[in-house]
């Protein structure tokens, strides 16, 4: 027994591997480098696709272009702006009541345009119909007494041609005929006047405008006059004659002068300018503010101007003379082409599909655009807007819709 256990474990040990007699088998040489040269060629593409896809990318912007204007000189240059508002040259319109009646209805709204004459509130007329029907029957009667004096007079002179009627008869007959001629002409009168408070129960609107606020409603008495204001019924504007009110400092009066050129934009619609021209200056300097008040008039007004909305005013200088030899043209870029920095103005150009830096020297502006008196020759493709850290000189670029 054991014998065989003996035998059973040198059978056991001979199947026992001996480990450190195994010889390892030496790598090879070319596997290390191998593997270098991988990772070499993946951070290559992954570097060369992400220049590709950051800094090395086409960069789509949006471009303007520079415009030549020819003419006899530069456009005028901005001296002065400033921010005011609309308003109408007769300022507000309020309307009343000449006779006292109760508002029957408005024939308008607010916001509504309205012609000369248009019926605009329509009162309760009926005791003028009334008061004019009366004062026509009174006519009648007295034309019919002026006929009964005159028939009376013929008979007196017949009379007295008898001598049948005193004189003293006569003169008393001459007098009835002229009494009752003269109250026919107070009675025309009087139906002249009820005819006009009759007219009167309809309001109408004096000039063209806009209607901006109703005071009273529908079935409330109006009567005329009232105390700060208190009779009116409906306020207007007459939109003919619109301008923009500002206060100028006093330190910039030396800038304005009567009809100097201007230019209106309202803050709601920047794309809008309105040529304008000075039309007022106040006569008196507000001493508070240290201001003067100034109106310019609106020489092409639309229906986006209303009255009290916000604008901004610039004051034109004199146009510059045209350079002597030159065609007298001058190259405008948009505004928002033009850039600045500490080295002064300049604007991308977009040149065989990238971008070159040129640097500009300017003279005011005109019209929303820059005036460019040296750096642009008119025709370029300028870069507008776009953020100016991915702007640079050199860098791959595509014209994208504007």
């Amino acid at each position: 027994m054991a014998d065989d256990r003996r035998a059973a474990r040198d059978d056991l040990a001979a199947l026992r591997i001996d480990r450190d007699a195994v010889a390892l088998r030496p790598k090879p040489r070319w596997r290390g480098w191998g593997i270098v040269a991988a990772l070499a060629i993946t951070f290559v593409v992954a570097s060369l696709g992400a220049y590709r896809l950051t800094i090395g990318r086409t960069l789509v912007v949006e471009v303007a272009y520079a415009e030549r204007a020819t003419g006899a000189g530069a456009p005028a240059a901005t001296v002065l702006t400033g921010s005011g508002y609309v308003v109408t040259g007769d300022r507000y319109i309020s309307l009343g009541v000449r006779v006292p009646s109760r508002i029957e209805r408005y024939l308008v709204e607010e916001g509504e345009t309205v012609e000369a004459k248009q019926p605009l509130v329509q009162l309760d007329a009926r005791q003028y119909d009334a008061a004019l029907a009366q004062a026509h029957a009174n006519l009648l009667r007295a034309r019919a007494d002026v006929d009964l004096a005159r028939l009376e007079l013929a008979r007196a002179r017949a009379l007295i041609a008898r001598n049948v009627l005193s004189k003293a008869a006569l003169d008393v007959e001459v007098n009835q005929l002229r009494v009752a001629e003269a109250t026919v002409k107070q009675l025309e009168a009087s139906v002249v006047r009820a005819k006009v408070d009759l007219e009167d129960t309809v309001i109408r609107a004096p000039t063209p405008g806009v209607i901006l606020e109703k005071f009273k409603e529908v079935g409330e008495i109006a009567v005329p006059g009232g105390f700060e204001g208190s009779g009116e019924l409906i306020r207007m504007a007459n939109l003919q004659d619109l301008r923009a009110e500002l206060d100028v400092n006093e330190a910039d009066l030396s800038r304005i002068r009567m009809n100097q050129p201007a230019e209106v934009k309202p803050d709601a619609y920047q794309d809008k300018v309105y040529t304008a021209h000075v039309v007022k200056l106040y006569p008196q300097i507000n001493r508070q503010k240290g201001t003067l008040k100034v109106e310019v008039g609106i020489e092409r007004p639309d229906g986006w101007l209303r009255p009290d909305m916000s604008v901004r005013v610039t004051f034109l200088g004199d146009a510059a003379p045209a350079p002597s030899g030159g065609d007298g043209g001058v190259v405008l870029a948009p505004r928002e082409a033009v850039r600045s920095d500490e080295a002064g103005a300049f604007a991308w150009v977009v040149t065989g599909g990238t971008l070159r830096r040129q640097a500009l020297t300017t003279a005011g502006e005109r019209g929303g655009q820059v005036v460019v008196a040296k750096g642009l020759a008119g025709g370029e493709a300028l870069v507008v807007g776009g953020e100016d850290a991915a702007l640079r000189e050199g860098r791959r670029v595509a014209a994208g819709p504007r």
